[in-house]
C-alpha cells in the first residue's frame, strides 16, 4: 500500500521514530533549561526516577514526522531528500523552543546553537550541488537576525526595554539557515500577525494580563511550522490579501 508514492512501511516507521523523539524531547526540555547535557550517561535511570512518558509530545511529533513524509516524498537521491530530512532534524528542536520558551521565557543558548550548527551543515550539503542555495541560505540568516536585531534595538531606543528577546533573534537568523531570504521574511510577517491575532486572545480570556510578557518564540515556531507545509506563493498571496484589506489581486 502506497500514500503519495511512499509505500506505508515507511510510515509506520516514521511514526515509531517519532514517538521515540517526542519522548527524548520532554527529557530535553528539562535538561536544557538546567544548563545540563541532554545525552549524557545518566539518562536512562535520570529518566526512570524523574521521566514520566509525555504522550502530548510523543503524538505531536509522531504526526508532524507522518505528515512530513506525506507531503515532501521520499526522492531518489540524498540531494532531493535534504528537504525532508532538514525538517525531520528541525522539528523537535522547534517543539523544544515552543515548550521552553513558553513556560520559562527563555530559549536555552545551546538549542539555538545546535539549530544554527545544523543549519550550517545543510547550507554546506545544498552547495555541493547549487552553491545560490547556500548563498540564499546565508542571506536568509542575516536577514533572519537582523530584522528581529532591530526590532530589539528600536524597542529598547524607544520604549526603554527590549521588544524582542535576543534568543529570537538567535532563533531567526538560524532558521534563516533553513528557509532562505524570501522564506524567512514569510516567516517573519506570519509570526507577528500569529502574535498579533493570539495575544489578543489570550489577554481577552485572561489567561495573560496585559502588564504580562508573551514569550514570543511560540508564534516563530508555529510560523515556521507553517512554512514547512504551505508554499511560499500561497502564503504571499494570504498576507498581501491581509495587508491590502482584500485589494491585492495577484
Amino acid at each position: 500500500m502506497y500514500l503519495n508514492d511512499v509505500h506505508i512501511a515507511y510510515y509506520v516507521g516514521v511514526v515509531v521514530i517519532g514517538l521515540i523523539i517526542g519522548q527524548l524531547v520532554d527529557w530535553a526540555n528539562k535538561r536544557l533549561p538546567e544548563y545540563k547535557s541532554v545525552l549524557s550517561k545518566d539518562i536512562i535511570t535520570q529518566y526512570q526516577l524523574k521521566g514520566k512518558p509525555n504522550y502530548i509530545l510523543m503524538l505531536v511529533t509522531a504526526i508532524i514526522y507522518a505528515t512530513l513524509l506525506y507531503t515532501f516524498g521520499i526522492k531518489e537521491t540524498l540531494i532531493a531528500n535534504l528537504d525532508l530530512i532538514k525538517y525531520l532534524l528541525l522539528t523537535p528542536m522547534l517543539l523544544s523552543v515552543f515548550v521552553i520558551d513558553y513556560k520559562l521565557q527563555i530559549i536555552p543558548n545551546r538549542l539555538n546553537l545546535t539549530i544554527f550548527e545544523i543549519g550550517f551543515l545543510f547550507a554546506f550539503l545544498y552547495g555541493l550541488s547549487n552553491v545560490a542555495i547556500t548563498i540564499n541560505m546565508l542571506l536568509g540568516m542575516l536577514a533572519g537576525g537582523g530584522g528581529f536585531l532591530l526590532i530589539t534595538l528600536l524597542g529598547g531606543l524607544f520604549y526603554g526595554k527590549e521588544a524582542m528577546g535576543f534568543g529570537d533573534v538567535k532563533l531567526m537568523g538560524a532558521l534563516g539557515l533553513y528557509f532562505g531570504l524570501s522564506n524567512i521574511i514569510i516567516i517573519t510577517l506570519v509570526s507577528f500577525l500569529i502574535g498579533a491575532i493570539l495575544s489578543i486572545v489570550l489577554l481577552l480570556t485572561k489567561i495573560k494580563k496585559s502588564d504580562e510578557y508573551i514569550p514570543f518564540g511560540p508564534f516563530i515556531v508555529i510560523a515556521t511550522f507553517i512554512s514547512m507545509y504551505v508554499p511560499f506563493e500561497q502564503i504571499k498571496t494570504v498576507l498581501m490579501q491581509i495587508f491590502t484589506l482584500g485589494m491585492y489581486h495577484g
